[in-house]
């Protein structure tokens, strides 16, 4: 990865978060918690058909990999992090599609 390219990678994972201005209730907070769960399982799921795919690929392309396939397991691996700071309580901050995705 180039040098501007981890610069920006730092950014979206260490970089400002805005959090909420209103904290939602234990309720709200429950299912929104419910609700990423799913989508963190489904990630998972994307996750590993995209590992099974980029590896194809990579033994069809001479150990080169599909830079846009790389591209979309790191942002996958954004949201599964900034989702994963919302389920353990560390953020308050949702992430995507309840706020930008970066």
């Amino acid at each position: 990865m180039s040098e501007p390219d981890d610069s920006k990678l730092m950014g979206r994972l260490h970089g400002e978060q805005f959090e909420p201005k209103h904290e939602d209730n234990m309720l709200q907070r429950l299912i929104y918690m419910l609700l990423i769960a799913i989508m963190i399982s489904l990630a998972q799921t994307v996750l590993g058909a995209a590992t099974l795919v980029q590896f194809v690929i990579m033994l069809a392309n001479k150990k080169q990999p599909n830079e846009r396939l790389a591209d979309f397991g790191t942002d996958l691996g954004i949201w599964i992090a900034k989702a994963a700071r919302f389920q353990t309580a560390a953020s308050n901050v949702k992430p995507w599609p309840w706020t930008e995705l970066d």
